[in-house]
């Protein structure tokens, strides 16, 4: 019987089964013994959020496929003022860097608009050392984001397509696999799956 583990992974965590420099997303399912067990897809080490560890390896696959065009959702804060036209070019479809098809329609939601002095508190210490240089009165945007590819770091990239930079991102739901709020950075549990195909 396979097994699927919900994960809120921690910021500055690897998605990966281990790392010389950075703890590694499969450090935290080492007391289960099951060396089957893998991340679906992944998440960058600045990113938390939702990450599905499971050992059914084609499950895993359709998760991760591009053809299936799954929906993922994040939480975002950004550095710059996300305005309508740039939001346009986001949900249209935009040329990343390096690339040679631009990214598919996303849907994408404005929840705030603050300043970087108000946002920097609620940021990642390592963020903040970052940031903490920058104008008080920068501009902040936040929202949410639903891509339904997994380029490279995509989010972020996207984002710096139209002169504005990721400060805090979190993955909040893969379809609809949605993140246990009570689920603490670090924390896992162990997971039906209902959307087996």
């Amino acid at each position: 019987m396979y097994r699927y583990y919900m994960f809120n992974k921690p910021f500055g965590c690897v998605t990966a089964r281990r790392d010389t420099r950075f703890p590694a997303v499969m450090d935290y399912f080492q007391e289960l013994k099951n060396d089957r067990l893998s991340p679906v897809g992944r998440l960058d080490r600045e990113t938390e959020g939702l990450l599905v560890i499971t050992d059914d390896g084609k499950w895993n696959q359709m998760m991760t496929h591009p053809d299936y065009q799954k929906k993922k959702t994040y939480e975002f804060t950004v550095l710059g003022d996300l305005n309508s036209e740039k939001l346009q070019k986001l949900q249209n479809g935009i040329l990343l860097r390096g690339s040679d098809a631009p990214t598919l329609p996303c849907k994408i939601t404005v929840t705030g608009r603050s300043v970087l002095s108000e946002t920097l508190p609620s940021l990642h210490p390592e963020i903040r050392s970052s940031f903490g240089r920058n104008l008080p009165g920068h501009p902040v945007t936040s929202g949410t984001i639903i891509i339904t590819e997994g380029r490279k770091r995509q989010i972020r990239r996207m984002m710096k397509a139209v002169h504005c930079c990721v400060i805090a991102l979190n993955r909040i739901a893969i379809d609809d696999i949605v993140l246990d709020e009570n689920l603490k950075p670090g924390e896992w549990k162990e997971m039906q799956n209902n959307c087996k195909q």
